[in-house]
């Protein structure tokens, strides 16, 4: 047993980290040829198609080296996004060490930094491993110079090419001889910390766990300490991409528990699983709660469907513990439910998983962060644009900055510096890698990024720019609440907070997509923009009009204006008490903001 290395590999996105695993699963046997396929740990449908990795996934390999030792190999494969930081987070806990992959083509990039940094804080090994070394653009010497000058990192790197399998040995023999082994502790009570879960409709929560102290085996009575919930153990065992059930799971290993849990609050991520007849005092201090930076609302289109995206998002809060969600209401959308995210892609990732796996038809309203208020003496936070409290009683407005952190060629530094500023971002630094990569930090408002700035960035840069931020402390901001009117009534849903020189434009931009998605009705439909009750921007959406005069044939011209008086009385009416439909395009619309 003293034979176990923990491990993860992380990367930036598209740095191949899926490919290796693919191959390191063939090098171990622990898959055959003929089960295998591409991405062979990327499960869900959603990962496959994008071609990136959103959970995080843990898999055994049993490996014997070329004297005949035995040794059990935990590979945990982590996302690469910036917006699934917290999953890398929660991985490196379970681990001793870390395969860093850097692509040879493209060499290091932000999201590398930020993985680098998170591995040393979490004080794993790393081992810097140079992949893609077979394509014609490959540039080996510069990615090394890259990685000790942007990384300090001196370790010889171990070259690869993960499409070709070379350089897998290579990789396994530093893995055994440089990640330190799983510290075993059999004879300390039951201690096992939780790094994910999942929901199963035939066996309930499946919970992922690594064991630190004592052993977990069937039929133990254990306790989940952070809401005290006792439970039997009914099966444990490891993953070697099915689960494969076992006796038991003793100090230094990972695997699976099933214990028949229904109720899905008990579980918490970054619990201590401990044994209810002789509890540990070496309780995990468990993960650092993650506070979401994006809300927006989620919002069933039929009023039936309310009930079937609660229970969806018990059962998705238990895979992505970094969603957070509470029940509100709309004027204009009804009943739903106010979600903090991550970042813009983790919030199109959930819609697209809660669309998918549990069958959902969703409205989603436009993101926006979280802004701290000084109002009548007293500071009060806002995720909600619709909440805004007069303007004429806010006394100050704190917005949250980001320091963000851009990796691009020298180049595209001109439209870098174009796109930044716009966004009202100030430079703090500006770091030559090599002669040809720079590093860009900028200060920037959250809410400047979190709508199209990704691509933008990816635009301005033909593709060759990397991104990745931090959160820092907020800054006043001159901002306003602008809210939309239609035939005369606000809609919550449109609702904005925009800067001060912005305000205008924005305004434009919302009334006249508007005007284009909105169908006429029988009445004529004003679309108007304010803030601080004056009107700023309107639109009108002309009526649909019935020929009353068709069948006239000549007469009295008083005979004409009677039925077009009528029809003009008509139509006010039903201005008075028609209802305008909205489209769901027209809150896709609000998402598009900055496009």
């Amino acid at each position: 047993m003293s034979n176990i290395r923990n491990f993860c590999i992380i990367a930036h996105i598209d740095h191949g980290k899926s490919t290796l695993a693919d191959r390191l699963l063939e090098y171990t046997g622990t898959i055959s040829q003929r089960e295998m396929k591409n991405q062979i740990l990327d499960g869900m449908d959603l990962e496959r198609e994008r071609g990136i990795t959103i959970k995080a996934k843990a898999v055994r390999m049993d490996y014997t080296d070329r004297k005949g030792v035995k040794y059990i190999l935990n590979l945990i494969d982590t996302p690469g996004h910036v917006d699934f930081t917290y999953e890398v987070s929660r991985s490196l806990a379970a681990c001793e060490g870390a395969i860093l992959v850097i692509d040879a083509t493209q060499g290091v990039e932000a999201q590398t930094l930020a993985n680098t940094m998170l591995a040393r804080n979490a004080k794993l090994k790393i081992i810097p491993v140079i992949n893609k070394i077979d394509l014609p653009t490959a540039d080996v010497d510069s990615t090394y110079e890259q990685m000790k000058e942007g990384l300090k990192i001196d370790a010889e790197p171990i070259l690869t090419s993960a499409k070709e399998g070379i350089g897998i040995s290579e990789i396994i023999d530093s893995v055994i001889a440089n990640v330190p082994s799983a510290k075993i502790v059999k004879e300390e009570p039951l201690s096992a910390l939780i790094f994910d879960s999942f929901y199963d409709s035939y066996r309930g929560v499946i919970v992922i766990i690594r064991v630190f102290d004592g052993k977990i085996r069937k039929g133990m009575k254990v306790r989940f300490t952070a809401s005290n919930a006792e439970y039997e153990v009914l099966e444990v065992g490891y993953m070697k991409i099915k689960m494969i059930e076992s006796d038991e799971l003793s100090s230094g290993e990972v695997g699976y528990v099933i214990a028949g849990i229904k109720d899905i609050h008990d579980i918490k991520i970054g619990d201590t699983i401990v044994e209810s007849a002789n509890p540990t005092k070496h309780l995990h201090e468990g993960y650092k709660e993650v506070n979401p930076f994006v809300f927006a609302g989620l919002y069933p289109n039929s009023t039936s469907e309310y009930d079937g995206l609660k229970t969806a998002l018990e059962k998705l809060r238990l895979s992505d513990s970094s969603l957070v969600y509470f029940p509100e209401t709309s004027v204009a959308l009804g009943f739903g439910f106010r979600c903090g995210f991550l970042g813009s892609l983790h919030l199109e990732i959930v819609k697209e998983r809660l669309e998918r796996e549990f069958g959902l038809n969703l409205l989603v309203t436009a993101p926006n962060v979280v802004y701290k208020i000084k109002y009548k003496g007293k500071f009060i936070t806002i995720d909600n644009p619709a909440k805004f409290p007069n303007i004429a009683d806010i006394e100050e407005i704190w917005e949250p900055y980001v320091e963000a952190t851009i990796i691009c060629s020298t180049d595209y530094l001109g439209s870098m510096f174009d796109l930044c500023q716009k966004r009202r971002g100030k430079q703090t630094l500006m770091k030559y890698m090599d002669t040809k990569i720079v590093i860009l930090k900028y200060h920037m408002p959250l809410a400047e990024i979190i709508v199209g700035f990704y691509d933008a960035l990816k635009s301005a840069s033909k593709g060759y720019a990397s991104f990745d931020y931090v959160h820092i402390d907020s800054q006043l901001g001159d901002l306003l609440k602008l809210e939309i009117m239609i035939n005369a009534e606000v809609v919550d849903a449109f609702t904005v907070i925009a800067h001060k020189d912005k305000a205008q434009s924005v305004a434009h931009y919302l009334t006249e997509k508007l005007r284009g998605i909105i169908p006429r009705h029988m009445f004529e439909i004003p679309i108007q923009a304010k803030i601080n009750n004056k009107i700023i921007a309107r639109e009108t959406i002309s009526a649909m009009r019935k020929d009353v005069l068709a069948k006239c044939y000549g007469g009295d011209i008083t005979r004409k204006r009677k039925l077009l008086e009528k029809q003009r009385e008509g139509k006010r009416k039903m201005r008075q008490f028609g209802k305008v439909d909205i489209p769901p395009e027209a809150f896709i619309a609000v998402l598009k903001i900055d496009e």
